[in-house]
């Protein structure tokens, strides 16, 4: 009678973990290969430095895997070279989709990173291209978002990377005018040409960032990025003026925009898209790591219902009013103990 008992838990179990690795393969992914403009994020001591790709699933349910490979300081030819783009291809499936965005540094000197728009830069998105479709997959290409730059002569600019461990007194001291002006020249335009002559989605992350920072103006443009004067952010004691890298409300409201932009570019994915008010991830995806803060926030917005996304991981439920208007949605098998 116990062996009989033992088999059918065991049958149940294995039916189960079918189950799972079925839905598992149902998932479709969408890869993303870049910069530190999307890159994930060193989140030690509270840091709030975050690339937009770290935010893109909280805009999609949990049909969409976001898996994100975008690194600092990488271009079109390091990323290759580094044996990073191989360990996206093997873990590509046919329908998944690979979001390919650089330029940021593929403009910088150095030879391991440098390429040239109209041929070796076109050559390698060309490539990445080719090689997501030899593996069943959906390229998508993206030029580079905008540098938050309104300075009339945009300022010597070798590494973006050097403005991580910069602190306010070192930024630029040359005064803004009211106009954001390109850094980026030609390199935002070769993704649409390879995009053209390939017959590839495209999104224009450039022309949706300028329009998104022009539309803010010079002051209001300095939320999305590390942008501090000094003692205004206990992270940043010193202060930040880094105009490249977005924060997390910068790296959310961006993410939230190419969402859009996928979907309208890939009509398919609409299904997919969802919001919510407030994310909470410990992993760094969301507005916020933790709970507590998340309820106080939720609380202060004025609508009649708040919703809270709650990405994986088990969580204490907090104790509400019974006509409370906060709404708690669980995803990525996020539970409550």
């Amino acid at each position: 009678m116990m062996q009989r008992k033992t088999l059918k838990l065991l049958a149940m179990a294995a039916m189960v973990l079918t189950v799972m690795m079925a839905a598992t393969e149902k998932t479709t992914t969408i890869f993303i290969i870049g910069d530190s403009t999307a890159a994930q994020k060193d989140l030690s001591k509270g840091k709030l430095e975050r690339g937009w790709g770290m935010a893109l699933q909280c805009y999609f349910d949990d049909n969409i895997r976001v898996d994100n490979h975008a690194v600092n300081g990488r271009s079109s030819l390091s990323f290759f070279n580094e044996g990073r783009w191989q360990k996206v291809l093997d873990k590509i499936k046919p329908g998944d989709y690979v979001i390919i965005q650089f330029g940021h540094n593929d403009e910088k000197p150095k030879a391991d990173r440098h390429t040239d728009p109209g041929s070796t830069f076109d050559y390698m998105l060309a490539r990445y291209v080719r090689e997501t479709r030899e593996k069943g997959g959906i390229p998508v290409l993206m030029n580079c978002v905008v540098r938050r730059n309104f300075f009339v002569n945009a300022p010597e600019n070798d590494d973006d990377e050097k403005l991580r461990t910069q602190t306010f007194k070192d930024g630029v001291k040359m005064v803004e005018g009211d106009t954001l002006i390109d850094t980026h020249g030609l390199y935002r335009v070769a993704p649409r040409d390879v995009a053209q002559r390939m017959n590839v989605h495209f999104v224009d992350a450039n022309q949706i960032t300028h329009d998104l920072e022009q539309g803010l103006g010079t002051e209001a443009s300095k939320k999305l990025h590390m942008w501090y004067l000094p003692g205004t952010e206990p992270t940043e004691p010193k202060g930040k003026q880094d105009n490249t890298h977005y924060n997390v409300y910068g790296a959310h409201v961006v993410a939230k925009l190419l969402a859009d932009a996928l979907c309208q570019e890939i009509p398919v994915l609409k299904k997919y898209r969802c919001d919510a008010d407030i994310t909470v991830d410990r992993l760094g995806r969301g507005d916020y790591m933790d709970l507590e803060p998340a309820v106080a926030a939720a609380q202060a917005i004025s609508k009649q219902e708040v919703t809270i996304q709650i990405l994986g991981g088990q969580w204490q439920q907090p104790k509400l009013p019974k006509k409370s208007r906060l709404k708690f949605i669980l995803r990525e098998g996020a539970t409550w103990h």
